[in-house]
């Protein structure tokens, strides 16, 4: 029987079964996948890589290459000049000079692959070299430059600081040395420093700076918006070894200098008036004293003189209660040179005039109140020139009465009490005038003859300079101009001019005036060749000490000349001086300060004949 075979499920040609087969062709198609897979993430990867660079590099959504910008620019700081202050000629005040702050990368500085420097030196026969100069040397020349020790120097250029100072304020000539020598990471940065040229002349108007540059007095202070200017810059890149990248960005924006501002002061008149008032407070030991020039016609202010004057350049050698302008700033009771005020309202309103008579007794009762006058005398006829000539309380009450006390008030303020001067100085009192309502029964009187009210003496003069000017009235100026880089000027706004009694009153006030140096009790007063007209003033200087009373006496003087047509105003104040008080006279101040003035404007001498009112009632 033949055997018989079965099928293995190979072929021959194969060598492989059917379901192996099926097998293998699976596992060629999930490799394919994998592999499609793989590529596909790979491309989705490069995909995300290209856009991320190019909005990197593209659009820098980022700001990263704004960031790196960043780190490569360098801002100098331009710094604007500082306006000057001038006179009204022109005399410099306050100016500003240019120095220099030097500065160091002590990163740069200190490097350790820093030994040497080379520089670039011309021949004496022409051409140039390059010569070595080591590290140590230098520092040397460095430390030369800017007059310190060599130790100093390497101090504070040694460290990792990106920023130290080295010197301060240097002037541009060392700066320029101390450039030239090419230390590494040695920079400079220019700063302003303010210096005052004529010293004290007009400190106490002037003001000052501080050590950080901020105005802290005077017209420095008030003006400082005008002064100041506006800062400019430079902008450009360095590399990482700190030096400039020449192509690189370079940005300039110009400083804007601050304006000139132009005072009315005349330099040579305020030295004067400032020697004048400063003799005068020393004779008398007196606490302090004020001299004001001003111009009658525009209200200018020529001089204003403080005692015991400031220098801005060291203002820390002065005391803090002197640094200030007293002409605006300190009040008190002006005494009898308020008399002129009244007498000038009593004549506007019609109720008298030079000539009216009084019959004036010892001593004086009007609402249970007594006055007396500072010298002893019987019942006397006076003229309402006499009582001004005299400088009667007793007359001036007689006289005044005949205004209501509304009246009173209305006519101080109209010539200025108790209201602001703005002429450009911090710290201006505007004194006290208070409302008749406020009057006890005796202040009703007593400011009729300067008591019971306080004022500025600057306040005074331009009550006087009303009176000089024919009755009108205009703003006192201190501040004329302010100029800018170009030479435009522009003057500050001024109130409108009030008349404030007509020229007929004005005129006759002056004559009395004129008659109490010709007839009265201000002859000291009298200038050759000039007619002049003056009045004085006492009143009770109160205690500062807190305590109710009074210590001391203010002692005043305000005049005019030449008075055929005043071109001047004058007054003298000084505060608590010692001695007898019917010794103390300003009358010898009042005539150098104003001869003086008479002469540097050239003011011809008088013309016409003096007024000669009589002082007593015929």
């Amino acid at each position: 029987m033949a055997s018989s075979s079965r099928p293995t499920g190979r072929t021959a040609s194969s060598g492989a079964s059917p379901r192996e087969g099926v097998g293998i062709a699976k596992r060629a198609a999930k490799g394919a996948r994998r592999l499609r897979l793989g590529l596909a993430v790979m491309l989705a990867f490069l995909v995300v890589l290209g856009g991320r660079l190019v909005l990197v590099q593209g659009f820098d959504v980022g700001g990263l290459a704004e960031a790196a910008l960043s780190k490569r620019l360098q801002t100098t700081v331009l710094p604007a000049q500082r306006g000057q202050i001038v006179d009204s000629r022109g005399t410099v005040l306050a100016t500003s000079v240019i120095r220099y702050n030097i500065t160091v990368d002590q990163r740069l500085a200190s490097a350790p692959d820093f030994t040497e420097i080379e520089r670039r030196v011309d021949n004496p026969d022409g051409g140039w070299k390059i010569v070595k100069v080591s590290r140590d040397q230098a520092l040397r020349e460095l430390a030369d430059a800017l007059g310190k020790p060599v130790a100093d120097v390497s101090a504070a250029i040694t460290g990792d600081k990106p920023f130290n100072y080295v010197a301060r304020n240097v002037t541009p000539d060392t700066e320029d040395r101390v450039m030239a020598v090419g230390f590494p990471g040695i920079l400079s940065e220019g700063v302003t420093q303010r210096v005052y040229p004529n010293g004290a002349v007009g400190g106490n108007v002037v003001g000052f700076l501080g050590s950080d540059g901020s105005a802290l007095a005077g017209i420095e202070q008030t003006q400082d918006g005008e002064l100041t200017g506006k800062d400019g810059s430079r902008v450009y890149e360095i590399g990482a070894d700190g030096l400039r990248i020449p192509v690189a960005t370079d940005k300039l924006t110009e400083a804007e200098d601050g304006k000139t501002v132009r005072l009315t002061l005349n330099s040579d008149l305020q030295y004067f008036a400032q020697q004048a008032i400063q003799t005068q407070t020393n004779k008398y030991s007196a606490e302090w004293g004020i001299a004001i020039v001003m111009d009658a016609k525009t209200g200018n202010i020529l001089a204003m003189a403080d005692s015991n004057s400031i220098d801005p350049n060291d203002p820390g050698k002065t005391a803090a209660k002197d640094r200030g302008a007293r002409a605006v700033s300190a009040a008190y009771e002006p005494g009898s040179v308020q008399k002129t005020l009244t007498l000038a309202a009593l004549i506007e309103e019609g109720k008298a005039n030079p000539l009216s008579r009084y019959t004036i007794p010892p001593t004086y009762t009007i609402d249970g109140e007594t006055f007396a006058d500072a010298f002893t005398h019987g019942t006397e006829q006076r003229t309402l020139a006499g009582i001004l000539g005299y400088s009667m309380n007793t007359g001036t009450v007689m006289a005044g009465k005949e205004l209501s006390p509304q009246q009173r008030y209305d006519w101080f303020s109209r010539f200025g009490i108790g209201q602001p001067l703005d002429v450009g100085l911090p710290g201006e009192a505007q004194g006290i005038l208070h409302t008749p309502e406020e009057w006890d029964t005796r202040q009703q009187y007593t400011v009729l003859f300067g008591q019971g009210v306080t004022q500025s003496t600057l306040q005074t003069v331009r009550a006087y300079q009303a009176i000089a000017n024919n009755g009108s009235m205009v703003q006192p100026r201190l501040i004329d101009a302010y100029v800018d880089k170009d030479g435009h000027t522009e003057s500050p706004q001024a109130a409108a001019p009030t008349q404030v009694v007509s020229r007929e009153t004005a005129q006759q006030v002056k004559d009395m005036l004129e008659s109490d140096v010709t007839e009265g009790e201000v002859k000291p007063a009298a200038i050759d060749g000039y007619r002049v007209g003056a009045k004085t003033g006492t009143s009770e200087a109160p205690r500062e000490d807190g305590v109710p009373g009074y210590s001391g006496v203010t002692s005043s003087l305000v005049g005019m000349a030449p008075m055929e047509d005043p071109r001047f105003v004058v007054a003298v104040v000084i505060q608590r001086p010692k001695g007898d008080i019917f010794g103390i006279g300003n009358a010898d101040v009042f005539r150098s300060v104003m001869s003086q003035a008479l002469r540097l404007y050239n003011v011809p001498p008088s013309t016409g004949t003096p007024a000669r009112l009589p002082q007593y009632a015929q």
